[in-house]
C-alpha cells in the first residue's frame, strides 16, 4: 500500500471522528452531564460499532442495501426517528447530582447499535470502503482503513468527552444546564436535515 494512500485514509478518519457529527455531539453531552468515566462504555460502543460496520459494508453489505432502495428508506426514517428520540432524552437530561432523575449515560452495546441508524457512520463506511479499497489488494486496503479509523477515534472520542467534563463547571446551575442540553437536542436535530431533505427530494419524484 503506497503513503500517499495512507495518508489519504488517515485524512478520512481523521475529518470523519473529529468534525461535529452525532456520536460527537452526544459524547460532548455526556461528558456535561455525566463526566468522563461513566462515558467509557460509550465511547468504546462507538469503536465496536464502527468496526462491525466497516466490515460488514466491506464484505458485500453495502452494495447490498444500495440495491434495495426500499431498505434504505426504510432506514432513513428509522434514523430520523430514533434520533429524534434520542434528542428528546438529552434535552431532558437532569443535573449530574440529580439522583431522582433517570438518565443514563449509553451502554456500550447502545452505542454499537446507534451506529446503525447513525447517518454519519453510514456515509462513513460506504463512502470509504468505495473511495479508499484496492480492488487488487482489498482485505490489505480494507483493514487499513479499519485500522486507521478505530486507532484514531478513541482518542478523538476522549477530547469531545474531556471538552464536555471541562464544562460542567460552567454549567453547575440547572438552569444553565437545561439550556445546554435543549442547545444540544437542537443541534442534533438540525443533523438530520441532509436526510430529511434526500427523503423530500426522493418523494417528490
Amino acid at each position: 500500500m503506497s503513503t500517499d494512500l495512507f495518508l489519504a485514509m488517515f485524512a478520512f478518519a481523521f475529518a470523519m471522528s473529529a468534525t461535529p457529527g452525532p456520536n460527537t455531539l452526544m459524547l460532548f453531552a455526556s461528558g456535561v452531564n455525566f463526566g468522563f468515566r461513566p462515558t467509557i462504555p460509550h465511547m468504546l460502543g462507538i469503536i465496536v460499532g464502527l468496526g462491525t460496520m466497516l466490515s460488514l459494508v466491506g464484505a458485500g453489505l453495502g452494495a447490498l442495501l444500495l440495491s434495495m432502495p426500499a431498505v434504505l428508506t426504510a432506514m432513513k426514517i428509522a434514523s430520523i426517528a430514533y434520533m429524534l428520540w434520542l434528542a428528546w432524552k438529552i434535552a431532558n437530561s437532569g443535573a449530574p447530582s440529580d439522583l431522582a432523575g433517570n438518565a443514563k449515560p449509553f451502554t456500550w452495546l447502545q452505542a454499537a447499535m446507534f451506529q446503525w441508524v447513525n447517518p454519519k457512520a453510514w456515509a462513513m463506511a460506504l463512502t470509504g470502503v468505495a473511495a479508499y479499497t484496492r480492488p487488487d489488494a482489498y482485505l490489505l486496503t480494507l483493514s487499513a482503513l479499519t485500522a486507521i479509523l478505530l486507532t484514531l477515534s478513541f482518542p478523538v472520542t476522549a477530547a469531545w468527552v474531556e471538552a464536555g467534563v471541562r464544562l460542567r463547571a460552567f454549567l453547575a446551575k440547572p438552569a444553565a444546564l437545561k439550556a445546554f442540553n435543549w442547545s444540544m437536542a437542537a443541534v442534533l436535530i438540525a443533523s438530520l436535515w441532509p436526510i430529511v431533505r434526500d427523503l423530500a427530494r426522493q418523494w417528490s419524484v
